[in-house]
C-alpha cells in the first residue's frame, strides 16, 4: 500500500484533519471533537487508513499521547514553522483550520526527513503527567473554595474575594469556621442562643 500522511490542526476543542496519499491527492478532510470519543474515532481512523505519519503542531498533550499509544509516527512542528511554510501553499493571506491541516500534512508529506519523530513515552512518564494533570484539577479546585470561602465571609463585600481572599493553606480552616457559622443559623438568619 503506498504511503500516507496526515496534518492535524489541534484546538482545544475540535480537531481538523487531513489525510493525503505519497502524491498529495487528498484522501480525507474530516473534524474530530476534542473528547474521549472523538480521540477514539481519529485514531481508529488513522491506524485503518494506514497513516504512515502524522504531524501536528504540539508536542505533548492528550492528542498527542493517544496519537503515540495507537502506535503511530508523530511529527511535532513548531508553530512557526507551520506559518513559515503557509506562504508556499497560498497565494493571499488568511488562515484557516482546514488550511492548518493541509499545511501540515504537505510538511509531513515532503519535508519529514526535516522534522524529528516523537517517541512514545514510557510508563513511568505517563504515570507522572497523569499525577501531573492530577494536581492541576485540585489548585484548581482548591482555588475555587478558597474564593467560596472568601465569599461566605464576608458576603457584603464581594469585590474583596478576589483581592483579599484567603491564603490556600488557611482555606481549609476558614471553610469550617464558615460552614460551622452557617450551621448555628435559624432559617430566620438569627443565631442560636
Amino acid at each position: 500500500m503506498a504511503c500516507r500522511y496526515a496534518g492535524i490542526d489541534w484546538a482545544t476543542e475540535q480537531h481538523d484533519v487531513l489525510v493525503a496519499d505519497e502524491a498529495g491527492t487528498e484522501l480525507l478532510s474530516e473534524t474530530y471533537a476534542h473528547d474521549e470519543k472523538g480521540l477514539s474515532a481519529l485514531c481508529r481512523m488513522l491506524v485503518r487508513m494506514e497513516v504512515a505519519l502524522v504531524a501536528i503542531e504540539r508536542p505533548d498533550g492528550l492528542l498527542v499521547e493517544r496519537l503515540l499509544d495507537a502506535g503511530l509516527r508523530v511529527l511535532a512542528l513548531h508553530p512557526n514553522k507551520v506559518a513559515a511554510a503557509r506562504d508556499r501553499f497560498r497565494v493571499a493571506g488568511g488562515k484557516s483550520d482546514r488550511f492548518d491541516a493541509f499545511v501540515l500534512c504537505e510538511l509531513a508529506r515532503t519535508d519529514h526527513h526535516r522534522f524529528q519523530v516523537l517517541e512514545p513515552d514510557t510508563d513511568q512518564t505517563k504515570a507522572i503527567r497523569a499525577l501531573t494533570r492530577a494536581r492541576d484539577d485540585l489548585v484548581q479546585a482548591r482555588t475555587g473554595i478558597v474564593k467560596l470561602t472568601a465569599m461566605i465571609e464576608n458576603p457584603h463585600d464581594r469585590g474583596a474575594v478576589a483581592a483579599e481572599a484567603p491564603s490556600p493553606e488557611r482555606a481549609p480552616c476558614s471553610l469550617v469556621r464558615a460552614m460551622r457559622r452557617e450551621s448555628t443559623l435559624t432559617p430566620s438568619g438569627k443565631a442560636f442562643g
